[in-house]
Parts: C-alpha cells; sequence; structure tokens
C-alpha cells in the first residue's frame, strides 16, 4: 500500500496534471467513477488503477478495480492521505487511473465513422478552444447529439487535461477524436466535400435558415477571440445565434450544442415517416 507522500510514484501522479508533464510521459489521468466506468466500457486500457476503499461511496468501485486489473492494469492501494494527494478532484471518489495518452490524428479517423448513426456526416470542430472545461463540455454535447466526432482544430488546452477527462463525463472515450492544425482539418473536410458552418456573432444569416442536413462541419471557436479568418473563406456558411437579451454571444459549447441539435432536428424532419 502507498503510505508516503514523498513516495515517487505520487509524485508521477500529480505531475501529471501538467501538459509538459503529459507530454513528456505520453500519460494521463482519469480520475473518478463515472469515467473510469466509461472507459471501461469503451474497452479504453488502463495501466495503472489506484484506489482507496476508505474513500468509496458504494457505487461499484472495487469492481472497476478488478475489472481493470483483469484486463492487465496494475493495482495500487493507497492510504486517504496519499490518494487525496494524486486526486485532482475536490471530493475524490477513491479511484484513479493512469494510461497512456493517445495521439489521436486525422490519418487515424475512418471515414466510415462518418455515417456511424447512418447519415451525412456531421463533425464538430472545437477550434482553439482555450478552456478545459469547455472542451470536455463539446465532446459531451457532440456524444449527445449523435455528431461523427470531434475535431480540435490549434489546441490551446489538450484533450487529456485533467478538467477536459473530467467535464467529458467519459465521452472522450468513446467519440471519435482527432487534434491536428486547423489548415490541416480544413483540408481534410475539403477533401471529403464537408460543408464549414462556422458560428460566428457577426454573421448575417440565422443558425436556422442554414442546410444542416447534407455532410456539414459545424466550428466553434476561441472564447476570447472568435474564429480565425481561415474558417470564414471557401466552402464555409457563417452563422448566428440571434440573442434576445444583453449577452451578445454564447460559451463554445452552448453554441456548439444550439447547432448540433438544430442539425439533428432538420436530419429528423426529413426522414421518411
Amino acid at each position: 500500500m502507498l503510505t508516503s507522500l514523498r513516495n515517487p510514484r505520487v509524485k508521477d501522479v500529480v505531475r501529471l496534471r501538467n501538459r509538459r508533464h503529459r507530454n513528456r510521459q505520453r500519460r494521463f489521468v482519469i480520475e473518478g467513477h463515472r469515467q473510469l466506468a466509461h472507459a471501461a466500457e469503451a474497452d479504453f486500457p488502463v495501466q495503472t488503477i489506484f484506489y482507496c476503499e476508505e474513500l468509496f461511496a458504494g457505487r461499484g468501485e472495487g469492481d472497476l478495480v478488478w475489472h481493470f486489473a483483469a484486463a492487465g492494469a496494475e493495482r495500487e492501494p493507497a492510504t486517504r492521505s496519499v490518494f487525496e494527494k494524486m486526486a485532482y478532484q475536490r471530493h475524490p471518489e477513491g479511484v484513479l487511473g493512469v494510461a497512456e495518452m493517445p495521439s489521436p490524428t486525422l490519418d487515424e479517423l475512418s471515414d466510415s465513422e462518418a455515417d456511424r448513426h447512418h447519415e451525412p456526416a456531421l463533425w464538430l470542430v472545437a477550434a482553439a478552444i482555450e478552456k478545459p472545461g469547455n472542451l470536455g463540455a463539446l465532446l459531451r454535447c457532440a456524444d449527445a447529439a449523435g455528431a461523427s466526432g470531434v475535431l480540435v482544430a490549434d489546441p490551446a488546452t489538450d484533450p487529456f487535461n485533467p478538467n477536459v477527462v473530467r467535464a467529458s463525463a467519459g465521452t472522450l472515450f468513446s467519440v471519435p477524436l482527432a487534434v491536428a492544425t486547423a489548415a490541416a482539418v480544413r483540408e481534410w473536410l475539403d477533401e471529403r466535400g464537408i460543408r464549414v458552418i462556422a458560428a460566428s456573432p457577426a454573421a448575417e444569416m440565422d443558425y436556422a435558415a442554414a442546410d444542416f442536413r447534407a455532410a456539414a462541419a459545424v466550428v466553434v471557436g476561441s472564447e476570447h477571440r472568435g474564429l480565425d479568418a481561415q474558417w470564414r473563406t471557401g466552402r464555409c456558411q457563417a452563422v448566428r445565434i440571434p440573442m434576445a437579451g444583453r449577452a451578445d454571444s454564447l460559451n463554445a459549447a452552448m453554441a456548439a450544442t444550439v447547432l448540433l441539435f438544430e442539425a439533428r432536428r432538420q436530419r429528423s424532419a426529413a426522414e421518411p415517416a
């Protein structure tokens, strides 16, 4: 059992909160029952499972530990103080996994993923998103709307940040994902004839007037700078979400939710009765 806060393994887990250390070690942390349960459902491999039975809340945490152990993960019990040191959450749930960090590239995306819902592709592009919580919420939104996947362009935060993992509610392990430069994402979309529909408060077209029924990519941009000019040229339609109050825009995740569910509405309405 891990009993010392100075144990190198404990310090190593704490360091993984830092993006530089995640990139150097190619590992990241999956913390909490919900997130690990989703990882288990997706058969996502975990290298080491740390746990503290004193913090279990009777939600099957022990079953998760044994699931990952049976799949080859190393089991590491820890005292409460040690586990709380490693944990990122304010109220730890007693289970924490360390896994190898994938390198999700555009080349690894299968075109067959685009029609996994038996309809034209519907991608969500997260362009230069800065806040981990927003990126996690975008993954969750894409999952809820049945999007083909999420393309993270020019990431200001990485998808394996602890706050992204937590805010995604485990959908990080089930939603197809790729990370690339904005130029590479545009090229990938253009090669497939996928129309870009970009959210912009300055656009003239109301989002409900746009046609989401054909293959499309919904693009939302940075919370502070908005979308770069490259997302407003070529095969791109800028749309706005009308604001009835004093606010002039929604945050990225909320805007994506509105646009993706408008796409879902239009596609459902177009289906034969």
